[in-house]
């Protein structure tokens, strides 16, 4: 055999090998559906940096890059984002998206999700969900379900759903207050007498849970 042929032989063998090694597009497509982290699921939580006017003062006091946050569920064949504005609303992925500072966002999920958020878990999620649909947004961050804010949201409908508390609960006292942007904006909502007992949960406290793990980021 003379070198040219040796060296097409030694060609051929490679690429068949390399071809053995490879999975099939249908084995692959199939992998990536169930399994990848890459795939945005039912359940996952996103977060991003909003335009309105408490959010600086809200990224301040909790120390945080992120000042909203949402639960993702897919309706029909779009991504939706549950989430508390006003009023509290479904709005399509991409809007939510493109609302957010630099079109910036992070999403999150349960680090054992797939055993967690069934079929079952996630209709009850849906149906609690159902309950806030169309309340005010609450701009004085208090614990009661007559209004609510967006963090509060999500983590009452994991909680209540799933028997999950994601993040730790605070006080409004245990946020820096000290800031001239913060203090402007407490007093806007109490006045003189800021509660600093109120009981809250904050973005910064979900987005740090130990028990989510990062998707997706831009």
């Amino acid at each position: 055999m003379n070198y040219l042929s040796k060296i097409s032989v030694l060609v051929f063998g490679i690429v068949i090998l390399t071809s053995c090694n490879k999975p099939n597009s249908i084995e692959n497509s199939n992998f990536k559906t169930e399994s990848s982290e890459d795939e945005i699921q039912n359940g996952d939580i996103i977060f991003q940096t909003s335009h309105s006017k408490q959010s600086r003062a809200i990224q301040i006091a909790t120390k945080s890059r992120y000042s909203h946050c949402g639960i993702i569920y897919k309706k029909d064949s779009e991504f939706m984002v549950f989430e508390a504005v006003q009023p509290v609303k479904l709005t399509p992925l991409e809007t939510w998206i493109s609302r957010g500072e630099n079109k910036k966002y992070v999403i999150k999920r349960l680090k054992d999700a797939d055993k967690k958020i069934t079929n079952k878990s996630l209709k009850k999620m849906k149906s609690v969900g159902e309950k806030f649909m169309g309340k005010n947004y609450d701009f004085t961050f208090g614990w009661t379900d007559e209004k609510i804010y967006c963090s509060e949201l999500v983590w009452k409908i994991y909680n209540r759903c799933l028997g999950i508390n994601i993040g730790k609960l605070q006080k409004l006292g245990d946020f820096d207050l000290s800031n001239p942007i913060v203090k402007n904006v407490l007093k806007k909502k109490y006045g003189n007498k800021i509660p600093t007992q109120l009981t809250v949960i904050s973005p910064e406290s979900i987005f740090e849970s130990n028990q989510l793990v990062t998707i997706k980021s831009n």
